[in-house]
């Protein structure tokens, strides 16, 4: 008990931080308003399909929905590293608010359930580019690491609250309207999410240099290769594919269970919704405990198991376990997307991991769509409970073929210790994400040096950034001292940040061991986060202010 009241109060801490800075505070909002008329909507869609057509027509508007949105995803979300991303979410938001307020005046003018069908499929190509620009547009704002990881936590948690608020919110109004009032409520709080987007005021982000047109495709293959080469990420993406496949394909079972197996009517599709998003929501508040945790397959696999719970439903087909058993894939959900994610982004090089997330996108969408498709030829095939039964194992059986695979991921997985208290000890690297700074850990090399060694030479180009781990360095500029650095300092960052060579001359003074970075890995990881790329720019300026007579320790 005392565990979980920990757990709350935590979880109050991390929204206090995010709602006290009003960027953030507006962008959370936004994202609250959007991911509930999200869910709203497509509840309403699937009950409005489900009517016009039956379970077939259900499975035919998640694939119009999921899969141009899955072949759109990797160049929609270019599109926040080329705009101003605040912009980008504001555009995606107000297209959708137009689409579906069409979709709900056709729904009142009696039109043709092709016009719906044809509006959702272009709501979902038009909601891709907001994640991927809300993701990039939180390094902006956040000022310090803290306040970083507190949006992120925030934002899964909003999510899950998504999950259960807009498909109870459509249930209720359901139950009471037609489907044309609930796409009307559901864009008007897709509205407020634009309006909410408009006070974010511009943040700051850092410019990139664009992609070309004819490399669109090559840059998307390599995420794909990066999966392809290595078994860790084969499994793992391989896993979470699966996981989607099942959530289309129960997002489909869902409503003839609700409507024809339980009796609780077309509102009672919302209401197992909301099942699931409570139990997403109760995984969220567990899953701070996996904060710091090196070892995440356990609790991933834990995730993937509980996608076997409507096995009970299928025995038992009582609304209240249906409820229960939603609740516990919800839990399931949760785990399997912290952990899987966690789990990528530690097996792969930091240079392609924006790409393979772009694959995982795709797979996401894709996937679901296959599900959904699978779904009423098992329906017409088995019935309702016969599968649920059949997708519900699915999982599972998957968990026991490759589990033991998955567990030893993690053994090579984990970050080096020293190295990484090492760089969160200094400014540049201070404000990157986690991850971000694992990467880096993994790539510093050790090297030593004795006493009188040249390390760097003033005039020379810059390849090499470097961490004082053990003894003493000498600085001297233009043959006279400029200062002495001792472990836990740095030198050779002013190189490579300006591009210009050798500021200073570093020897050692003592037998010294230096962990040196990679130019590459270094610039793109100080200059691809905006906190970071301030910090280096004050450290830039202060060291070279101390070549101009400062006594400002200087290096570069």
């Amino acid at each position: 008990m005392r565990n979980l009241r920990t757990q709350l109060a935590e979880t109050a801490r991390t929204f206090g931080a995010v709602f006290a800075h009003p960027p953030l505070r507006w962008l959370e909002l936004a994202w609250t308003a959007s991911i509930i008329g999200h869910w709203g909507y497509v509840v309403a869609v699937s009950v409005y399909a489900y009517q016009a057509g039956g379970t077939g027509a259900v499975g035919f508007v998640w694939v119009v929905r999921l899969v141009p949105a899955a072949f759109a995803s990797p160049f929609t979300s270019m599109l926040a590293d080329r705009f101003r991303r605040d912009l980008v979410m504001l555009v995606s938001d107000l297209i959708r608010v137009v689409l579906i307020g069409v979709a709900a005046a056709g729904v009142f003018l009696d039109a043709s359930p092709a016009l719906i069908y044809m509006i959702a499929a272009v709501v979902g190509i038009a909601a891709t580019p907001f994640r991927p620009a809300q993701a990039a547009l939180v390094a902006s704002i956040a000022r310090t690491p803290n306040e970083l990881t507190a949006t992120n936590v925030a934002t899964s948690s909003i999510e899950s609250v998504g999950f259960f608020a807009g498909p109870a919110l459509a249930g209720v109004l359901l139950g009471v309207f037609s489907t044309g009032a609930v796409f009307a409520v559901t864009g008007g709080l897709i509205l407020v999410s634009a309006f909410f987007i408009s006070l974010i005021r511009a943040a700051p982000t850092v410019k990139r240099e664009g992609i070309a047109a004819g490399s669109i495709v090559v840059e998307a293959l390599a995420g794909f290769r990066a999966i392809g080469s290595d078994p860790r990420l084969r499994l793992l993406v391989s896993l979470i594919a699966a996981e989607t496949l099942v959530i289309g394909a129960l997002e489909v079972l869902l409503v003839p269970l609700a409507i024809e197996e339980l009796d609780i009517g077309r509102a009672g599709v919302g209401y197992l919704h909301a099942a699931f998003g409570v139990g997403a929501l109760i995984g969220a508040i567990a899953a701070l405990a996996l904060v710091g945790v090196r070892r995440l397959s356990v609790p991933f696999i834990v995730g993937v198991l509980l996608w076997g719970a409507p096995v009970v439903i299928a025995v038992w087909p009582v609304t209240a376990v249906a409820a229960v058993c939603f609740g516990f894939v919800g839990i399931g959900s949760t785990l399997v997307d912290v952990a899987g994610f966690t789990l990528v982004q530690r097996a792969v090089a930091d240079e392609v991991l924006a790409r393979v997330f772009g694959v995982i996108q795709f797979l996401w969408f894709g996937m679901m769509g296959l599900g959904a498709i699978i779904a009423p030829g098992l329906y017409d095939w088995l019935g309702v409970r016969g599968a649920l039964l059949a997708t519900a194992l699915f999982l599972p059986a998957l968990v026991a073929v490759f589990g033991l695979r998955l567990i030893r991921i993690d053994a090579a997985a984990t970050a080096p210790g020293p190295e990484l208290s090492l760089l969160r000890s200094i400014p540049l690297f201070a404000p990157l994400p986690g991850t971000t700074i694992e990467h880096l850990a993994a790539r510093l090399a050790p090297l030593r040096f004795g006493p009188g060694t040249e390390i760097i030479r003033q005039g020379d180009p810059g390849e090499r950034f470097y961490l004082l781990a053990e003894g003493e360095v000498e600085v001297s500029a233009d043959g006279k001292a400029v200062s002495t650095l001792d472990a836990g300092q740095y030198f050779g960052e002013i190189a490579l940040l300006r591009d210009v060579p050798r500021t200073a001359t570093v020897k050692a003074k003592t037998p010294v061991v230096v962990y040196a970075l990679e130019r590459e890995d270094f610039l793109a990881a100080v200059t691809g986060h905006a906190p970071s790329a301030r910090a280096a720019e004050a450290v830039v300026g202060a060291r070279l202010a101390g070549l101009r007579g400062d006594r400002v320790p200087v290096a570069g």
